[in-house]
């Protein structure tokens, strides 16, 4: 057992979760000499808060931080990558990328003001968050240091396992919550939830029924539809209308928070993929993300209606596969995140209107949009049976512009 001095080593803020790695790991850092103390966000998750702050005080925190940073996370980080469509690998939302800023800046902001000369967090030595947590901490406050236990030979030597740190927690008497055992690991935000390891590392393993915690089974929903519009200003939800019983939202951690319980009672936002982590390794995931699936859904279909063609292609070509892969791995704080950003909001000016949708039994399904502001669509000028100010002859020449080059490449070739 270490003789160290508690809190001669210098002040850490933890990042705390008041599960048994966290609390083992703030139990480990006041052993190793550390004083600490413990940081929680709120980012939307089910989570006994109260319960959290009188364990982490119990193990031997100094103070413990709790933060409610829902508001910040869906304004700041959600609706922009609405905007952006914002897509990993063309199936995945993003969302544990997509709240990991907003928790490592109030961590950054807590530790500058208590005077901690170390941040510390309980992720795996083989994750992605490892690396989104660090390169956060680093760009926000560059003389910053951080101690990753489970990189911490040390600490990964000694707890090879579940077993070994509940015989820690017992030795330290660290209180467990006795749960029925569910062989896989979550995290949990208001965007989202994600299952991984355990029965779910063999990727033909089908996710048991009960697995699945925020929507209700696309099978078991409802077997009427539920009709809502979505209001988009500049691209930002800003109002949603429950056609059915005529609820209205408008405030902007409401119209989520509202979307999220329709998704969910509807079934819709189960996604089961495998995944190019950053650091090299494939991973199988498994994930929920309710209210932001029927918001991809109406925002590109409303971008069909109001955004310009050109526009639209280099925001799709390069706009939103860079900054999803820049939100994936991390960089948010980041030179290129400032280009980006400043992209996408002026991508979306013209991104204005509504869109009418159905909730049904794990679908979103587009029934109509429209638009008061923005007329890039022409009833008459697309319509077969009136020209509307097209001259049908005037395809003629833009035909015969079009196939110079590929004559030329016709007769080199000689595909016939």
């Amino acid at each position: 057992m270490s003789t160290v001095a508690a809190g001669s080593k210098g002040r850490v803020l933890l990042a705390y979760s008041g599960g048994l790695d966290t609390s083992c790991i703030l139990a480990w850092l006041i052993e190793q000499g550390y004083e600490v103390m413990c940081y929680m966000a709120d980012v939307g998750q089910e989570e006994d808060f109260e319960a959290a702050i009188v364990k982490a005080k119990a193990v031997g925190a100094t103070k413990v931080f709790v933060e409610d940073l829902q508001r910040t996370f869906v304004e700041e980080l959600i609706y922009p990558a609405v905007q952006a469509n914002t897509i990993y690998e063309g199936v995945y939302l993003l969302g544990t990328s997509l709240a990991r800023p907003v928790i490592a800046r109030r961590q950054i902001e807590i530790a500058a003001r208590e005077n901690c000369q170390y941040v510390s967090h309980g992720c795996t030595g083989k994750g992605n968050d490892q690396v989104r947590f660090e390169l956060a901490y680093y760009a926000l406050k560059p003389d910053i240091k951080v101690i990753a236990p489970w990189r911490v030979p040390e600490f990964y030597n000694r707890f090879q396992g579940r077993k070994d740190l509940l015989e820690y927690a017992a030795q330290k008497n660290i209180p467990v919550v006795q749960t029925a055992a569910k062989p896989w690991s979550t995290d949990e935000n208001m965007f989202h939830i994600s299952y991984e390891a355990g029965i779910l590392e063999d990727p033909d393993v089908t996710p048991p029924k009960d697995m699945w915690k925020l929507t209700v089974d696309p099978e078991d929903a409802p077997q009427t539809p539920e009709r809502i519009v979505i209001e988009f200003t500049k691209g930002k939800p800003t109002k949603v209308t429950n056609v059915n019983t005529k609820e209205v939202k408008t405030d902007a951690l409401d119209i989520f928070n509202y979307l999220n319980q329709k998704a969910r009672a509807h079934g819709v936002g189960r996604l089961d993929i495998v995944e190019n982590r950053f650091i090299g390794i494939k991973s199988r995931g498994c994930y929920e993300t309710p209210a932001g699936t029927i918001l991809r859904v109406a925002h590109m279909d409303l971008e069909g209606l109001t955004l310009d063609r050109q526009v639209r292609s280099l925001r799709d070509s390069f706009v939103t596969p860079q900054y999803s892969n820049l939100l994936y791995n991390g960089m948010y704080f980041s030179p290129e995140a400032e280009f980006l950003l400043a992209a996408i909001e002026a991508s979306q000016k013209t991104v204005n209107g509504q869109v009418r949708l159905k909730l049904y039994k794990g679908n979103v399904v587009v029934e109509g949009r429209s638009s008061s502001t923005e007329k890039l669509y022409d009833m008459e000028e697309s319509s077969m049976d009136v020209q509307g100010g097209f001259s049908p002859i005037d395809s003629e020449g833009f035909i015969k512009i079009q196939s110079i080059r590929l004559k030329k490449w016709g007769q080199t070739n000689k595909l016939i």
